[in-house]
């Protein structure tokens, strides 16, 4: 497969740098409207205005018609989030739960999350969810989490639309199980090309719960997650290639989409295909190659593949 050109990646193929503003880091490709926008950007926040330095800081993460630079894009954002701009202060908290740019510290991006969630900020709020849900530098609390999802979905950030749908597969602890409520939380996530929304609606649709069971349908999602690269969409359009579910059987189909999704670290896709290559069926090859498929899988923490303890 091939992986899909930015924006800015084309711009750069077909225009030459004339030359680098070096104290603003900006590539100058002749008079692009978003070379021109950085530059704007950059006057703008020497000016002290916060909202510009955001914006820049976003500009000099993603390398978009300006050099890349994570440690200035943490300092425009820092400015942003102490004058009040609430999507700077959750951007900071990316930035330091992940090490970019700035030391590596879960309970400073824990607050400016909070920070962020309480000024208004809805990425904020998914992210300080996803702290509560997978206990990062807070005790894990599964009904905080559900409640700061809901309140990020509401204010139209659609990942965490699929962050909640989610809890409401599982059940339990944070919210009663409910397969419809998560169904309609995964499609709204899906319509605003959330991946994670489409896998999700697609296996309750391959299932028949909370919605009828549709097949076809499941494969379409499935289908439209992989051509997004997602190696989890990948690997279950591989599975109902693998069944023949929703679609004519097909191992070789299955076996180059368990190759794309393992090749991207999907322990459940390497294990899928072990089991293909130790069948000889989809691939060419020597049963061996599934063994190690198999240890990499394990690897990757599928505990299925992994060795089961001998009984004493």
């Amino acid at each position: 497969m091939r992986l899909p050109i930015s924006p800015a990646a084309r711009a750069r193929r077909g225009a030459i740098p004339l030359f680098l503003l070096a104290a603003a880091g900006i590539a100058l490709f002749g008079c692009h409207p978003g070379t021109e926008e950085a530059k704007r950007l950059t006057r703008v926040c020497q000016t002290g205005d916060v909202v510009a330095c955001n914006a820049l800081g976003q500009k000099l993460l993603k390398g978009e018609y300006i050099l890349r630079d994570e440690g200035r894009a943490a300092g425009l954002f820092k400015q942003a989030c102490e004058g009040g701009v609430a999507e700077g202060c959750s951007q900071l908290g990316v930035l330091h739960q992940n090490g970019t740019g700035v030391r590596r510290d879960s309970a400073l991006a824990l607050g400016l999350y909070r920070q962020g969630c309480e000024g208004g900020a809805m990425d904020g709020c998914m992210r300080l969810g996803l702290m509560y849900r997978d206990s990062v530098g807070v005790p894990k609390d599964l009904a905080h989490a559900a409640a700061l999802f809901q309140q990020a979905c509401q204010g139209a950030q659609l990942t965490a639309c699929s962050h909640l749908g989610a809890l409401y597969v599982a059940g339990g602890e944070g919210v009663a199980q409910d397969p419809a409520r998560a169904a309609a939380l995964f499609q709204q996530a899906c319509d605003g090309k959330v991946v994670s929304g489409c896998i999700g609606v697609g296996r309750l649709y391959a299932a028949g719960t909370g919605v009828p069971k549709d097949e076809p349908r499941a494969v379409q999602l499935f289908k439209q997650a992989c051509d997004e690269r997602s190696p989890a969409g990948c690997f279950e359009l591989g599975d109902l290639y693998s069944l023949g579910t929703g679609v004519t059987q097909d191992f070789k189909r299955a076996a180059d989409l368990y190759q794309y999704a393992c090749d991207r670290g999907h322990g459940k896709a390497c294990y899928s295909l072990g089991i293909l290559y130790q069948n000889r069926t989809g691939v060419t090859g020597h049963p061996a190659q599934g063994a190690a498929l198999i240890a990499r899988a394990c690897r990757l923490k599928y505990t299925e593949a992994c060795p089961k303890p001998k009984s004493t």
